[in-house]
């Protein structure tokens, strides 16, 4: 071979050291130098399986390098670093036939494609490689349904943020940033404001990097903060790490997150009161829209798209003023003490359904452990398991109607608290805030010639 190509591969690499290609290349061109090949160039796919079906980029080079006659030969560390996948193989197989390539393994030997013998050899050896690889996955995926249900984690990969490497401590400068994040998120605030946030004050993430919205989003979502275990998004047992939240934060910020109507893609709100304007004419909710100076402005809105009068118009900040000083003013109002106190009575609060979803999932553990010692049938586990499991979703349902009224946590009754940071908070927080006290906000007809901010136009309809 006067232009080999040496390919190699590795299916794991978490840390991205290349170690492991790095010997599978050694020693092939240890095999080069023996024979007397001539090494073109090396093909690496490094941390990537060639039984998963993923693509490969190099291994897809090689081969059109070899189909353009760039490469006359492969070499590789064994037969089963080019192939697992007998489909992948057969193709190979018509590549070498049609180009003439000879194929050498450092560890395998030589496989002469060319002729009946050599392939029939290739095909056992891919099939003996599919079915390791099959059986390593069956026991893979055993082992972390046993480790789930166990309540311990998989080894491996990237150190979890808000612990130490060996996740049985917690650091506290990490999880000081989780609680703030996750009460934030609670509050109203959007995840692209407390990433923005946190990369404007240095808080890098576990590996060094900016927050965005995926990495933080998936944090919070994750049951680890919480010390509970989840196979396959599911929680299935208690985790056997310190906790950084509870459980009722870590089902209120999934059902938060996890909600379909979220829109993670959007640009900061500029008008906090967007969704809760509605027109006194028509019934209809008016949009931004701002006028020609770039003021900004709230307009019952006709034409494609939208089902309002077009008669009705609202400068938008004097009636964020309004608001933002009637929410306020309603904080400190004992009607709302009354009613956010009526809220919190022990058969509806929070501490219960999560006391309420823990026994339930005990109860899951307990039921697995029994299907484990086959005290009982599959048949019995699963309809033993539908009523608990319902009963938990339900409880997470309820805990996430808590979500709303999060964002008055330390107001209620001390209004100043909010004063002195309202200006600031971001305009997805004040919508939050005031979204968990008004459910819209009418605005009545203009008299004709006052162009002045008529107060009297607005009415708030509360919640509490």
């Amino acid at each position: 071979m006067r232009a080999a190509a040496i390919y190699a591969r590795i299916s794991s690499d978490p840390d991205g050291l290349a170690l492991g290609v790095g010997r599978q290349i050694e020693d092939c061109r240890a095999w080069a130098h023996r024979t007397g090949t001539v090494v073109a160039e090396v093909y690496v796919d490094n941390d990537v399986s060639a039984y998963s079906g993923k693509p490969r980029p190099e291994y897809r080079r090689m081969c059109d390098d070899i189909k353009e006659g760039l490469r006359d030969g492969v070499i590789a560390w064994h037969p089963d670093r080019l192939h697992r996948s007998p489909k992948e193989l057969e193709d190979f197989i018509v590549l070498i036939e049609a180009t003439g390539a000879e194929v050498h393994t450092v560890t395998g030997g030589d496989y002469d494609l060319s002729t009946p013998h050599g392939r029939v050899t290739a095909r056992i050896l891919g099939a003996v490689a599919r079915h390791e690889s099959e059986d390593k996955s069956r026991r893979i995926k055993r082992k972390a349904v046993e480790l789930a249900q166990q309540g311990k984690r998989n080894g491996g990969g990237t150190r979890a943020y808000g612990y130490n490497a060996a996740h049985d401590s917690i650091v506290p400068e990490e999880a000081a940033i989780v609680e703030e994040a996750a009460q934030r998120i609670l509050a109203g605030d959007s995840l692209r404001s407390v990433c923005s946030d946190l990369n404007r004050r240095g808080v890098p993430t576990v590996t060094g990097r900016s927050w965005s919205t995926t990495v933080l989003g998936n944090m919070l979502k994750s049951a680890r903060l919480s010390g509970q275990r989840e196979h396959r998004g599911e929680i299935v047992s208690s985790g056997s790490w310190p906790a950084i939240l509870t459980p009722a934060q870590t089902a209120r910020l999934r059902s938060l997150l996890n909600d379909p109507a979220r829109r993670t893609n959007r640009t900061p709100r500029s008008y906090p009161l967007t969704g809760l304007v509605r027109c006194g004419r028509c019934g209809a909710k008016m949009v931004a829209r701002p006028t020609q100076d770039g003021s900004r402005r709230y307009v019952c809105a006709t034409g494609p798209g939208n089902v309002g009068c077009g008669k009705t118009y609202q400068l938008a900040q004097p009636l964020e003023q309004l608001i933002a000083e009637a929410v306020l003013y309603r904080l400190d109002s004992p009607s709302l003490a009354q009613a956010m106190a009526a809220r919190a009575t022990p058969e509806a609060s929070s501490d219960q359904i999560d006391r309420e979803l823990e026994e339930d999932r005990l109860q899951l553990d307990e039921l697995a452990e029994m299907y484990g010692r086959k005290e009982m049938t599959a048949r019995e586990w699963t309809l033993a398991k539908a009523p608990i499991q319902q009963r938990i979703w339900a409880n997470e349902r309820r805990l996430a109607e808590y979500t709303g009224t999060t964002a008055l946590d330390g107001y209620v009754g001390h209004s100043e608290n909010l004063r002195r940071q309202w200006e600031t908070l971001p305009a997805p927080r004040q919508r939050a805030i005031v979204s968990a006290l008004l459910d819209s906000i009418e605005i009545g007809p203009a008299l004709r010639g006052r162009n002045v901010f008529d107060p009297s136009r607005v009415t708030p309809h509360w919640k509490v």
